[in-house]
């Protein structure tokens, strides 16, 4: 057997076992405290249920986009050692560019105003 086929094997079996134990060990015991919205010792004053306003949503992908942007720019830098350093280049810019414009866009649309 080879050594590809002997790991996979006992990834599997470990996989395997783990999924099965997971359904088996937990003492599963639902009691009103653990069901209330709120474990911190406090009676809840309203509902837990509230909807976030999608502002907030919007606010929130705006950071993970940019947030990736970055990411994506870190290797950047080592683009001069390429043979074609001005092809990173572009293609960096082209990003920022386009990330630029969509927060425009969404600054000139008001949908960055958090109140209204």
């Amino acid at each position: 057997m080879s050594l590809i086929m002997t790991i996979i094997t006992i990834a599997a079996a470990l996989s395997t076992v783990l999924a099965l134990v997971s359904f088996w060990l937990p003492q599963m015991s639902p009691d009103h405290e653990k069901l209330s919205p709120y474990e911190c010792g406090f009676d809840p004053l309203g509902s837990a249920r509230l909807p976030f306003s999608l502002r907030f949503f919007l606010v929130a992908i705006l950071f993970l986009l940019f947030d990736l942007e970055i990411a994506l720019l870190l290797p950047l830098p080592w683009g001069d050692q390429l043979p074609s350093p001005l092809y990173t280049f572009f293609w960096a810019s082209t990003v920022l560019v386009l990330l630029t414009l969509g927060l425009i866009y969404e600054w000139l649309q008001g949908g960055l105003e958090w109140a209204e």
